[in-house]
């Protein structure tokens, strides 16, 4: 049993270790063939991925000794981040950094290999990726089991870090796609509003640390910009007469305020 935390209110959590006593837990066989099946996977992986980045590098340096040494730089970080983790998972304790290494240079040796693989061959290319991430896969999950095993609690997959960090870069790749076609569509309205935002995001500031007076042209621009009809320049004579009274201004000037800042001009 491991104590957290300390005090009245201080948590206990029970592993399956506690949990059988102090004999082997249930599952500990299991899960150590899987983990010397993960040895023999990990040695025969790193022959695979040797042999591909050997080949493509010695074809591009013509160094046998630098290509070597270059071939194992990928794979062994993987096998020293693996053992790394392995050892923070039977102790009990999280392993998410090395986890990602692990990926990390699995994603690295898998783009080494594809470099000597015939790009125009869906199956040449999954011949050579193939190793390096069955191999970070299999590592991944002996882990997370081992953790789960004794401590009985889940520890968050490096896959899952990946995962969310791919679907945060398509919705940025998406989101710029959207605004560069609503440019294309709408530009003067996009650049407004564009220009909008990033004022209002990234104000000045204030000098002497006071709040600077409001003018009246101050006043009726802010109740202008959050009027539902901002930027319909068919209706800002309108708006215009709807507002100038609550800024303090005749009607004509509170239109020509408008239309300099639907012109893009200064505010």
């Amino acid at each position: 049993m491991r104590r957290s935390g300390s005090g009245p209110g201080e948590r206990y959590t029970v592993g399956a270790r506690d949990r059988a006593g102090t004999g082997p837990a249930p599952g500990s066989a299991l899960i150590a063939v899987a983990a010397w099946l993960l040895a023999l996977t990990g040695g025969g992986a790193l022959f695979v991925s040797f042999t591909a980045q050997y080949a493509y590098i010695h074809a591009v340096r013509r160094q046998g000794a630098a290509s070597v040494i270059e071939a194992l730089l990928l794979d062994l970080g993987m096998i020293v981040f693996t053992l790394l983790a392995l050892g923070l998972a039977r102790a009990g304790q999280p392993a998410r950094t090395e986890r990602a290494l692990v990926l990390l240079c699995a994603a690295a040796s898998a783009y080494m290999n594809v470099s000597a693989a015939d790009l125009a061959s869906p199956r040449s290319v999954t011949a050579y990726a193939v190793a390096p991430i069955t191999l970070a896969v299999s590592v991944d999950r002996v882990v997370a089991v081992i953790r789960r095993h004794v401590l009985a609690d889940r520890e968050p997959s490096a896959w899952a870090t990946l995962g969310w960090a791919a679907a945060t870069a398509v919705r940025l790749t998406g989101l710029v796609l959207l605004y560069c076609l609503r440019f294309a569509l709408a530009a003067p309205q996009t650049a407004r509003g564009l220009r909008r935002m990033v004022l209002e995001a990234a104000p000045l500031p204030e000098a002497g640390g006071t709040d600077p007076p409001r003018t009246k042209k101050a006043v009726l621009l802010a109740l202008y910009r959050a009027h539902p009809d901002y930027g319909d320049r068919s209706k800002a004579s309108r708006v215009a007469g709807e507002l100038a009274a609550q800024a303090g201004l005749q009607a004509g000037t509170a239109r020509s305020y408008l239309y300099a800042e639907l012109d893009g001009g200064p505010s």
